[in-house]
């Protein structure tokens, strides 16, 4: 089946938050009888391409899956050459500011490294009033965990009277996860051939329209993005209506 497509949609087609689950790093390395940490590191130089490309469109948000809470299952070599290229990518505070990028991160800071935690920070803090687009990072993430985080939240505010209980809203929620502030994802993307969101934005995809492709992460290009792109176009978004 064809997978890409040179030019993209019309703009007024366009989802206005994209997340993408990058899968396939460790499959196209063994293809290729290298090193699993090769894979991430050929699929980490992806990233920088469809983030300009979406910048290029016109399309505000994009959520790219890192790093989830399940990763720390992985072997320690593998871990840490993960670590090391999210590292790099949050220190690259001139690639941001020259792409007037504002970077977030989602998910659970306290497990990782100190200098990695500093790096968040300081990424976050120096593109903060950056505005041709929005790239979310989800490290250390998880969508259970995050709606736990969330409820937890909602628990304290109401335990110390601030929230009646019966009055919580979905709204309450929202502005109590790792995106508040932000829309949720209209399209999300996973190449490798899965088929599943394997815990990635769980409460915000609830109507979020899915595209899944035959190709591994590493060679993940701007026309396969293209091709998702007229996928969501063609979709009828009724949100449970007629």
């Amino acid at each position: 089946m064809q997978e890409t497509r040179k030019d993209p949609p019309g703009r007024e087609f366009l989802p206005r938050h994209v997340g993408i689950i990058m899968d396939g790093n460790g499959r196209w390395a063994k293809a290729r009888s290298l090193p699993r940490e090769l894979g991430h590191q050929a699929g980490s130089k992806v990233v920088g391409n469809i983030v300009r490309h979406c910048k290029k469109l016109g399309i505000p948000a994009i959520t790219v899956y890192a790093f989830s809470t399940e990763n720390w299952k992985r072997p320690q070599k593998e871990v840490n050459a993960l670590l090391e290229l999210l590292r790099r990518f949050l220190s690259n505070m001139e690639e941001y500011q020259r792409e007037n990028a504002r970077l977030r991160v989602l998910g659970d800071p306290s497990p990782l490294p100190p200098d990695l935690r500093e790096a968040i920070v300081k990424a976050q803090e120096g593109s903060k009033d950056n505005t041709a687009i929005t790239v979310n990072i989800a490290l250390n993430y998880g969508g259970r965990a995050e709606i736990l985080h969330s409820v937890k939240a909602l628990a304290r505010d109401c335990a110390a009277g601030a929230l009646d209980p019966e009055a919580i809203t979905e709204e309450d929620i929202s502005r109590r996860l790792y995106t508040a502030g932000q829309s949720d994802p209209d399209l999300i993307i996973r190449p490798s051939g899965e088929q599943r969101l394997s815990n990635f934005l769980l409460w915000q995809s609830a109507y979020s329209e899915l595209v899944f492709l035959n190709v591994l992460w590493p060679d993940f290009t701007p026309e396969h993005l293209n091709y998702a792109l007229h996928q969501y176009a063609l979709r009828d978004r009724r949100y449970g209506g007629v």
